[in-house]
């Protein structure tokens, strides 16, 4: 079935925090993102493996819009021109 555009519900990403948690000595711990959508009007976490924590950072580091779309958890990382 097709989303139709009254099901899409996306949010600018306005405010992240990574944070890393010890789960047990000598386990790899849990990486996560706290998402603070449209100026505190929605929040959401975000917890990923080590790589995709990285690359995360990354991405929101060099990004200068940064929307997630709640509906289906997906971040969108603004447009860029084709060659950019």
């Amino acid at each position: 079935m097709p989303i139709t555009h009254q099901q899409i519900q996306v949010r600018q990403v306005t405010h992240w925090q990574p944070t890393w948690t010890e789960t047990s000595p000598g386990t790899e711990g849990t990486y996560t993102f706290q998402l603070i959508l449209d100026d505190g009007a929605e929040e959401t976490m975000l917890t990923l493996s080590e790589g995709d924590a990285d690359n995360l950072f990354d991405w929101l580091s060099s990004s200068e819009t940064v929307f997630f779309d709640t509906a289906r958890r997906v971040l969108l990382f603004g447009t860029r021109p084709v060659g950019a």
